[in-house]
């Protein structure tokens, strides 16, 4: 998207909760942007919004991911042009995205954890 606005994020939300299992309920954690606590936002029904507290970045499991994005796919790099950029960003968020096991070590909190049967 070109923007982070309201319209985004409700876009965002409708695609994560069309990934939520039938009958399941699915946690976002947010951080303090604007779009993400307006009042036009759409929240779909089987989404929970949880906003972190202001300055706790350290709460946030993003902030993980993006120091590790930055660490080992996206260090030491010069792109030549916009659309470079974006191609690295994908292939670095993919490559991230598409281990299970790495995203859960990642972005694992103590505080986050749903208990089980």
């Amino acid at each position: 998207m070109p923007r982070a606005d309201t319209h985004a994020m409700s876009a965002h939300l409708e695609e994560i909760a069309r990934a939520v299992a039938p009958g399941a309920h699915a946690v976002v954690v947010l951080d303090g942007a604007g779009w993400h606590a307006s009042n036009a936002l759409v929240v779909p029904p089987n989404l929970t919004l949880v906003p972190l507290p202001p300055y706790a970045p350290e709460l946030n499991p993003i902030e993980n991911v993006w120091a590790y994005l930055r660490a080992n796919r996206l260090a030491i790099s010069i792109m030549d042009t916009w659309d470079d950029i974006v191609s690295r960003c994908c292939d670095a968020w993919n490559f991230f995205a598409d281990d299970p096991d790495r995203v859960r070590s990642i972005t694992n909190r103590d505080y986050a954890k749903a208990l089980r049967d």
